[in-house]
């Protein structure tokens, strides 16, 4: 089992000090200070045994949670101060990026760290940064309720995906899509390019036709790593992510966690995998450990996410009579015991906590989950608890599961 440290980068501070030097997220101070923490934190992990860093990509967060706004740039200086841990992106959010750009970047980073790199690629849920920066392609957050704003957000994801893939594994190639065309304009070409011969000459061939007009792209460099880094998708909820991702080869990052709803849904990966070519395995006090939950980790996830309906990820069985799709549940319904009833939170002592991981890591015997993702909330607890609680995942849990 492989053990990722997933983490939001959040300015360190309480809510009366959010309040009180509002808006946090500009103070560079504070700021300077979670970048400490981050640094230490992967530096850690890498200690540690931890494979993978991985954090957010989101954008005018003027409160200070999630102030994530350019992480293949964070990564590169993480690498520069790590050995062998690797990084990504959950995710890069694709209807707000250009896709060509997305993959000249990840391509750059692939070399400068030497393949220790993942590439994450999300679709995007708060409007009130995709609806900005997705405007190219009028391209809003999606709600995930198969509506048509949030099928045209999946198309433009879906698209954009595609001319990433495109300009990792050919060398020269153009595309006729619905929301992106190679070259511009698609039919007529880039007929001024008083350089044609020199790259008929010299590049890739096929990229200037006998004409001299460009009919084909390459970009550069290719990833280092061969086709390309591995992709992930975080998070996913619906039968339609699922089957998607195991058609694409990509690693989906699971966010419901009700032990029989997440190995339907790991079943479904593998027999949609399996269809497409690919055969797959499944890869403190109880008291205090629960009462540091409740005032870090969960109060984060009330306070915030309680508006984006994350609570949907929480459901069980009983829940389907009183909240039936597509009604959400309500915020009031996020308690303690719901998340833990339903394995999102995990919290107990070290024993407790190797029994909940393989309980999941086994899927009730159908086998062997690859990946193991620690949602963990920097910013929100203090620093020598957040140092405590890596120690105790590093020195207990993470052998037991080598």
């Amino acid at each position: 089992m492989k053990f990722m440290l997933f983490v939001l980068p959040t300015v360190p501070a309480s809510l009366e000090d959010r309040k009180r030097l509002r808006p946090i997220g500009r103070n560079n101070e504070r700021y300077q200070q979670m970048l400490d923490e981050l640094r230490k934190l992967a530096i850690f992990a890498d200690e540690a045994g931890f494979d993978v860093f991985a954090t957010t990509e989101h954008h005018f967060h003027s409160e200070g949670y999630e102030t994530s706004v350019a992480p293949l740039l964070l990564y590169a200086d993480l690498a520069a101060r790590t050995k062998r841990i690797k990084f990504s992106p959950l995710g890069l959010v694709l209807p707000s990026w250009d896709p060509i750009r997305a993959a000249e970047e990840l391509a750059v980073l692939d070399h400068l760290t030497k393949g220790r790199v993942y590439a994450g690629f999300a679709r995007g849920y708060q409007d009130r940064w995709v609806n900005v920066l997705g405007q190219q392609y009028h391209a809003t957050g999606a709600p995930m309720d198969g509506s048509a704003v949030d099928n045209h957000n999946r198309r433009v994801y879906e698209e954009t995906l595609k001319v990433i893939k495109k300009a990792w594994t050919e060398e020269a190639w153009e595309y006729n899509g619905e929301y992106y065309k190679v070259p511009y304009p698609y039919e007529e070409g880039i007929r001024r390019w008083p350089v044609a011969e020199w790259t008929r000459t010299y590049g890739a061939p096929g990229e200037v036709d006998q004409e001299g007009v460009v009919r084909k792209i390459c970009v550069v460099p290719r990833p280092y790593q061969n086709p390309h880094p591995p992709l992930f998708q975080p998070f996913s909820v619906s039968e339609n992510t699922i089957r998607y991702t195991a058609q694409s080869g990509i690693v989906p990052w699971i966010l419901v966690s009700y032990p029989p709803d997440f190995r339907r849904l790991c079943r479904l990966y593998r027999e949609v995998a399996a269809e497409n070519g690919r055969n797959l395995r499944f890869g403190r006090t109880e008291e205090e450990a629960v009462a540091l939950f409740r005032d870090t980790n969960y109060a984060g996830f009330y306070h915030y996410f309680g508006g984006f309906g994350f609570a949907e990820a929480f459901r069980l069985p009983e829940d389907a009579e009183k909240y039936p799709p597509p009604t959400m549940l309500p915020q009031s319904e996020w308690t303690v015991d719901r998340f833990r009833k339903a394995k999102y939170a995990i919290s107990g002592t070290v024993d407790q906590v190797k029994r909940e991981i393989e309980e999941l890591k086994t899927l009730g015997g159908e086998g062997d989950l690859e990946w193991f993702g620690w949602f963990f909330d920097q910013g929100f607890m203090p620093w020598d608890e957040e140092m405590r609680q890596i120690e105790l995942f590093a020195e207990h849990i993470i052998p037991a599961f080598r």
